[in-house]
């Protein structure tokens, strides 16, 4: 198949999961072509099959903001033309589906119909698309799609209660490349972060409010207070400062350390204990599978699709969202040296059922019905 994949090129989990389904897709002998307005951060290309096209926009007088959605279409239209392509795979609905469907409506009237798939990643519907700005045209969007998944169950059922969804949505979860997230000899980097055997807590996010940084920070601040720790902080944005201020407040800074944005977090991981994910809201918890798959065991909220993820009692454990003194309790049985081994255990075998090669054949075979699906409305 000869597949576009329309993504935002970042850190985030929706730019992550694009990157790493089209890489696998083009390990498969698919031919992946990546339109976004700038390379995917983990995107390379190694693999003949890998292709990017930039979106270039452009400010003029009359426009107070470029018209990124305007453009996107535009160049898809060109991809789809001059590559052939056989589907499109847009993550994040806002303006990635609004945009497709564009493209395809123009793409029509040359004799060419491009069926579209749109991934659905969380704050494209939990938050963004419930502005009243952007909700008629995220329900149209979706609606008009002719393949829909979601990240969860749990987002699934959002996506139902918050639209006027007469589309089927089908869930495909997120999902690990095992070959890269897996426990590595750091013996040297523990040592160097924990010269006395400190248990070592780890947290990853892009710091906003939603992501209850605070939270980390006090129930890191209760654990050390019980036994020797140590924590990093992988991330960065809006509440690191919060953050940092409470690490004074509390003088606890000497065991913190903020490691900023990191491309080689499993490194990092590798040497963990335990995972803080104390999340107001996650749509699957895609951090907590990195973790899980270097055999991390995870504290988390039990909102969103967590649950299906984290396993109460069995990878970790679940607490209602801002109870820090259970996720402390919890926290502290987890890192006792008696239990530690068998939730590390269990984390890396639950991880496993998310293992990029279970999950990538349900793609697969969900493009070519969708495709089968368009060829045949099109022959009636």
């Amino acid at each position: 198949m000869k597949i576009g994949i329309v993504c935002y090129p970042t850190f985030g989990g929706s730019g992550v999961v694009a990157t790493e389904l089209g890489k696998a897709l083009a390990q498969e002998g698919h031919e992946v072509h990546f339109i976004t307005y700038s390379q995917p951060s983990r995107l390379d290309f190694l693999n003949e099959n890998l292709f990017y096209h930039e979106v270039e926009f452009h400010s003029y007088p009359l426009f107070e903001y470029p018209p990124y959605e305007l453009a996107l279409a535009s160049k898809m239209v060109s991809v789809v033309k001059n590559e052939k392509l056989d589907l499109l795979h847009v993550h994040y609905a806002i303006p990635h589906a609004s945009a497709a469907y564009m493209a395809r409506q123009i793409l029509q009237t040359h004799g060419i119909y491009i069926p579209i798939v749109t991934t659905l990643h969380g704050t494209d519907i939990t938050l963004v698309g419930k502005d009243p700005s952007y909700e008629p045209v995220v329900t149209f969007s979706i609606n008009q799609s002719d393949g829909v998944t979601a990240v969860s169950e749990d987002l699934r059922k959002e996506t139902y209660h918050s639209f006027k969804i007469t589309n089927e949505i089908v869930v495909i979860p997120n999902f690990i490349d095992l070959a890269k997230f897996k426990k590595q000899k750091k013996d040297h980097f523990k040592k160097a972060i924990c010269p006395n055997n400190e248990a070592l807590v780890v947290h990853t996010s892009n710091f906003r409010k939603v992501k209850r940084i605070p939270d980390v920070i006090t129930i890191f601040n209760n654990i050390q207070k019980e036994i020797p720790a140590k924590l990093l902080m992988i991330g960065d944005g809006p509440e690191r400062t919060h953050a940092e201020t409470m690490c004074r407040d509390f003088d606890i800074c000497d065991k913190i350390r903020f490691l900023g944005k990191l491309e080689a977090v499993e490194e990092v991981l590798s040497v963990a204990d335990l995972f803080l994910m104390p999340s107001e809201k996650e749509s699957f918890g895609l951090a907590a599978l990195e973790a899980m798959a270097c055999e991390v065991p995870v504290i988390s909220s039990n909102t969103g699709g967590i649950p299906e993820l984290n396993v109460q009692g069995v990878t970790g454990f679940l607490s209602d969202i801002g109870d820090v003194e259970d996720m402390t309790r919890k926290a502290l049985f987890v890192l006792d040296k008696n239990n530690l081994p068998r939730f590390k255990e269990n984390a890396l075998k639950r991880a496993k059922e998310f293992d990029i090669s279970n999950i990538l054949p349900i793609y697969e075979n969900y493009y070519l019905k969708v495709m089968e699906k368009a060829a045949a409305r099109l022959t009636v």
